[in-house]
């Protein structure tokens, strides 16, 4: 066929389609020619030189080429790789702006720019053809009706954060139709939006799909798929391996089509990006998109020798987020992701890699001064994994206004202390509160910290409970990979037992971290599954388990089916409560000490606690009342919001105590709601007052709920009291 090509434009980038035919621009600063190749049915493939070039950019517009097309780039310049630049004509390359993408890599020796088994590695130059083994970019019509569908913007403080895989969610569902599991569709039909208003959350935090190297090479040999899917090779298009359709570019109305399925029964949609790095990999990787159009500019090269990469991901390589294309092409993703696609936010993998301008992490960064001023983003939810690998990287609590952050710590030291590690209860109360140690001071509130216990990455709430080490023998990698330090306790035998009483021990452990987690303030996620019970086998790096191990397993024991009711329960519980979803700090001062209106902190004894036990290693004892009554905010018509109280006991200890109920509590009933060593909720149980004594088991909590008043006892002897002790600063 012949085209007939006109200058076009270098702005948009990628393929854009006007209803009469397509601008295709690509940004390219070192390139010497680019070449935009269109195929046919037949995968016949033209080639077609874009002469026109501005500001960097190539570009050109065909006439009469439309939605469906398929097409890709070649690029050519040095093959120069101790210089920086790997451009190889041989290779068909990606479009990083491309907005569908129609299948998936094939792994073969002809997607590498350098040929396999040679002395000189990646400084070969090999000139096999690559595109029978690269998916093609298809031409996109974005037409699609929303019917009124808008961002939900549900507020952060009312938040519960669902975090699921698109296909593992759905792919063993008994009332999804088979064709639909695993699936955009799937997600959006009615069994899996039921499910989820059922349980309660309010958004659903999907793992990566941003178009992804599924296929690598050190997993193809062992029969494995890249099922996580932190190695994206485009930021724009949403995979095809989760589309029912089959259908190139159909993709993308899917996927709208889900989020407005969603939307309509109140559930936000977040993403997890990963901007930090792409499939591609370090020297030794494939050439598929970046490296191949500007390996220079697109990626971070050792300043002295950059023939090899910047890793602060410990994937290979890093982005070159100094350069103002690499900022362009990142924000103009989540632009379209936000504008075209009615995505409510972002959780940014390895945040902190995107912070490097030079060596050090910088959180006045450009990237994030320019999602603070820009009018679509800054007004979306912004959620960081603040750590990267690199040396610094760890930088829990020091991103700056706007964001949210998986508080990594608050994980750790719940995981601590319920499993009896050594842990201060000023470090539990922190954390309990909100860390307003980690966010107060910038500015940010509560909301700022994502509460979590359990993510992908790691044990399933299931297996923290059941295992004391990693059992990833099915990666292939002979246990080596996966972190060794899970914070885990098996309760007394490694992974499945018939042991009734270490049964009952971990279903008492899940339950204690789970309302441990909702009645925290924060944001609190849930990772999907752990309220059946799910298991990976004790796998805590199941990245590339696209199998049984990773998909949900809805057949239900008894067990976990108590499970699921109680954390039904627990979920809505916490949204009828706003003492559990606080905007503002405690007092906006110390989080204990007499006099403290908000919020006490106990001793078992009901006297409070000192400093000398505020900063001891090893209480696992404590209570804590929270006041209901005392919130310090108004709803949206300014009127005073008020709530229940509740008196909160803990005991991580591996034996039963006694608790009293503080002197300034006795003049009400206290009616327990929640018992962790029962499988259902309570929400009416046992009811004491005045100076009962109040049982509780090992390894157990009870929280309790202010109820009526009652006469006052006669005087009794005075107990000594402890003096009160200086407050607590933040």
């Amino acid at each position: 066929m012949d085209y007939t090509l006109w200058p076009g434009q270098s702005y948009p980038l990628g393929a854009t389609w006007d209803g009469a035919g397509t601008n295709f621009a690509l940004f390219s600063e070192h390139a010497t020619g680019v070449d935009l190749c269109l195929f046919d049915a037949q995968d016949h493939e033209t080639r077609i030189p874009l002469v026109e070039r501005n500001h960097f950019v190539w570009h050109g517009y065909l006439p009469d080429v439309g939605p469906g097309q398929r097409y890709a780039y070649r690029v050519y310049g040095g093959f120069l790789p101790t210089q920086g630049h790997r451009f190889n004509v041989n290779k068909l390359l990606i479009d990083p702006y491309a907005q569908a993408i129609a299948g998936d890599i094939i792994h073969d020796e002809a997607i590498y720019s350098y040929p396999w088994h040679t002395d000189d590695e990646d400084l070969g130059f090999n000139d096999l053809d690559s595109a029978p083994y690269i998916p093609k970019c298809v031409v996109v019509d974005q037409e699609f009706d929303w019917e009124g569908d808008r961002l939900l913007r549900t507020p952060a403080h009312e938040s519960v954060i669902y975090e699921i895989h698109v296909k593992g969610f759905t792919k063993a569902h008994p009332d999804i139709p088979p064709a639909l599991r695993g699936t955009y569709a799937g997600l959006a039909h009615p069994a899996a939006i039921a499910y989820l208003k059922s349980l309660g959350i309010t958004a659903v935090e999907l793992l990566p799909i941003h178009h992804i190297y599924i296929h690598q090479g050190h997993l193809v040999d062992k029969d494995l798929h890249n099922y996580w899917g932190y190695d994206n090779i485009n930021y724009f298009a949403p995979y095809s391996g989760y589309s029912a359709s089959g259908i190139a570019g159909e993709q993308v109305k899917e996927f709208k089509t889900m989020v407005k399925a969603l939307h309509a029964a109140g559930l936000e949609v977040i993403l997890d990006v990963v901007y930090n790095h792409t499939g591609e990999g370090n020297h030794m990787g494939p050439t598929l998109s970046l490296r191949g159009i500007d390996n220079f500019s697109y990626y971070r090269t050792l300043e002295d020798d950059p023939r090899y990469y910047m890793d602060f991901t410990g994937c290979g390589n890093s982005l070159n987020v100094r350069h103002p294309q690499v900022l362009k092409l990142i924000t103009d993703s989540l632009r379209y992701w936000v504008e075209e696609m009615h995505v409510d936010g972002f959780r940014f993998d390895l945040a902190s890699a995107l912070a490097r301008e030079l060596y050090d992490v910088n959180n006045l960064s450009a990237f994030f001064n320019i999602i603070h001023q820009d009018p679509v983003l800054s007004t979306v939810k912004l959620i960081a994994e603040p750590w990267d690998i690199g040396e610094g990287g760890y930088q829990v609590g020091n991103f700056p206004l706007l964001w949210s952050e998986w508080n990594g710590k608050y994980r750790d030291t719940m995981r601590d202390f319920w499993i009896g590690m050594e842990s201060s209860v000023g470090e539990f109360a922190f954390r309990f509160t909100g860390s307003s140690d980690l966010y107060e001071l910038s500015g940010r509130k509560p909301s700022a910290s994502i509460n979590f216990i359990t993510a992908h990455d790691g044990f399933t709430l299931n297996d923290l409970v059941s295992y004391n080490e990693k059992h990833n023998e099915d990666n292939g990698e002979e246990n080596r990979d996966g972190d060794d330090h899970n914070r885990s306790w098996n309760c007394g035998a490694e992974g499945p037992t018939d042991d009734p009483e270490i049964l009952a021990l971990r279903e008492r452990q899940r339950r204690n971290l789970l309302v441990t987690l909702m009645l925290s303030q924060g944001v609190p996620m849930l990772l999907g599954g752990d309220e059946l019970g799910r298991t990976q086998g004790g796998n805590n790096n199941a990245y590339c388990q696209d199998n049984e191990i990773s998909w949900f397993d809805w057949s239900l024991t008894q067990g976990n089916q108590d499970l699921l009711e109680f954390t039904k329960t627990l979920i809505a519980f916490h949204h009828d409560n706003p003492v559990f979803q606080r905007r503002q700090w405690f007092q906006g001062r110390a989080i204990h000490g007499s006099g403290v209106r908000d919020i006490g902190w106990f001793n078992p004894d009901g006297l409070e606690m000192t400093d000398e036990q505020w900063t001891h290693g090893y209480i696992k004892t404590l209570a804590i009342f929270l006041n209901g009554e005392e919130l310090g905010k108004v709803n949206e018509q300014g009127d005073r919001i008020v709530g229940d109280s509740f008196f909160l006991l803990l005991n991580a200890h591996h034996e039963p105590l006694i608790f009293a109920i503080p002197e300034m509590l006795q003049p009400w009933q206290w009616q327990v709601v929640i018992d962790t060593t029962q499988p259902q909720f309570l929400m009416a149980g046992t009811i004491y007052q005045h100076d009962d004594e109040i049982e509780l088991s090992d390894r157990s909590l009870l929280l309790l709920r202010r109820g009526e008043s009652v006469p006052p006892q006669p005087p009794k002897p005075q107990k000594s009291a402890i003096a009160p002790s200086p407050k607590l600063s933040n």
